[in-house]
């Protein structure tokens, strides 16, 4: 296939580049970045912004792609406003593209802690929170949601509803933000539920979407677990003191989410199923 991917020098795009082209795709990936390493990994790279429509629609339609991929996040600087931007504006205008350029499927990143809040971990069938009370959030979902809707705009789409990412890139490696709130003993060691995912697991959920039918998907690892659970082994990998435990109720969204769909529908297994051999395994 022909395949633009929009963030081919993220943390998720540098680690799918490579299996594309080796599954023998054509791969055209947009970075803002330093073109450098999709040249050297045999891609052809097209420096852009996603912002700039015009361009945008340009670059795609002469990559004549079969399928466009959308892997793009604003989260170096932990900034959440340009990250919903992204999200918003950012997708309208890399969708508006492919729709252009006659691509047939549209493959958008998305997140698995959006879900209405619940007992249970979240399946694709709960609705997003869109009614959140914290405005913050319901900003955030919303932003998530309009993301969703256009994606769905495409003759075939899939929305891959990533956990809490961890590995080479994020922010939970050593080195990343997170491990620099363990060492300050800043990690949350509540009840919140988080999903986690493996980076290597997301790209290889995003290949095997080429050929998935259209809809959401969780892309979450095995073992959804309480901060209280988490976050120590977290702490362990990257060399930092145990936090110590807190109490605290946990907000109802904080639920997790399902894979079952992923793994018994679409034949998706997590190389990495459980962050508890995960993060150590990544440092």
């Amino acid at each position: 296939m022909r395949i633009f991917l929009a963030g081919g020098t993220g943390a998720i795009g540098r680690l799918l580049v490579p299996l594309l082209l080796a599954d023998g795709h054509q791969v055209t990936a947009l970075t803002r970045r330093d073109p450098s390493l999709l040249h050297r990994q045999g891609a052809t790279a097209v420096v852009g912004d996603v912002y700039d429509a015009a361009s945008l629609r340009e670059v795609v339609a002469a990559a004549r792609p079969d399928v466009v991929m959308h892997q793009l996040t604003d989260l170096g600087s932990r900034d959440f406003a340009a990250n919903g931007r992204i999200r918003r504006v950012g997708t309208r205008n890399l969708v508006d593209a492919a729709l252009a350029a006659g691509a047939r499927r549209v493959i958008t990143q998305s997140i698995s802690w959006a879900y209405e809040g619940g007992d249970d971990p979240a399946t694709e069938s709960t609705p997003l929170d869109l009614a959140a009370a914290d405005a913050g959030r319901r900003g955030m979902v919303e932003a998530v949601a309009e993301l969703e809707n256009i994606t769905a705009e495409a003759p075939e789409w899939i929305v891959l509803r990533y956990g809490m990412l961890y590995g080479p890139g994020t922010w939970y490696t050593k080195g990343g933000l997170m491990a620099d709130l363990a060492v300050a003993g800043d990690l949350p060691t509540g009840s919140d539920i988080t999903s986690f995912l493996h980076v290597e697991d997301a790209a290889i959920a995003a290949v095997k979407a080429l050929n998935w039918p259209t809809g959401p998907v969780n892309i979450v690892d095995n073992d959804p677990a309480p901060a209280s659970a988490w976050s120590p082994v977290f702490a362990e990998s990257v060399g930092a003191p145990a936090p110590p435990p807190t109490e605290s109720s946990r907000p109802v969204w904080a639920r997790g989410a399902s894979n079952t769909r992923a793994r018994v529908d679409l034949a998706w297994t997590p190389t990495h199923p459980t962050w508890r051999s995960g993060f150590a395994g990544d440092q």
